[in-house]
């Protein structure tokens, strides 16, 4: 009922946004692609666009991708790039409280006490040594690896 009701204008205009979409799909990784956990036939017709390289063949396929993205809700595929492309809000906040989190670590060593409790299965040694590492290479001028890595943890352990 609702697709009677768009004009010829807007029905064109989503026809475009999901061929950008498809598009992006394009342009992963297979195994980025997997984890989507698309529906088969579009998983195949993505991957067989991949592999096109004449242009025109790759645009009417990007067209038959387009097509096979209607009969799918898009949002949750657009929500997962949006994430791993930085761009979702909730994404972005995510990655501000894992920065202020290691802000917090490399400046106080309470912090870390603290921290081990929220997260028992973090490698406490492991941490406090890349804490000693990145204040070190902060104090030197050096390239932050270590700082970097705390990072890196961090995340790992918030995933878990």
């Amino acid at each position: 009922m609702e697709e009677e009701t768009l004009s010829k204008t807007r029905k064109k205009a989503q026809s475009h946004a999901l061929q950008k979409l498809g598009v992006e799909l394009v342009d992963l990784s297979r195994d980025r692609l997997e984890s989507l956990r698309l529906p088969e036939s579009l998983f195949e017709a993505v991957r067989e666009a991949q592999r096109i390289t004449a242009h025109e063949g790759r645009r009417r396929q990007m067209q038959y991708i387009g097509k096979l993205m209607r009969n799918i809700d898009p949002a949750p595929i657009q929500e997962r790039l949006d994430a791993w492309n930085g761009v979702s809000k909730a994404e972005v906040a995510r990655q501000h409280a894992l920065e202020r989190t290691r802000e917090r670590l490399v400046a106080d060593d309470a912090a870390l006490t603290d921290y081990a409790q929220k997260h028992p299965g973090v490698d406490v040694q492991a941490l406090r040594n890349l804490i000693r590492n990145a204040r070190k290479e902060t104090a030197a001028g050096r390239p932050p690896k270590a700082f970097r890595e705390i990072f890196k943890v961090i995340r790992d352990a918030e995933q878990t």
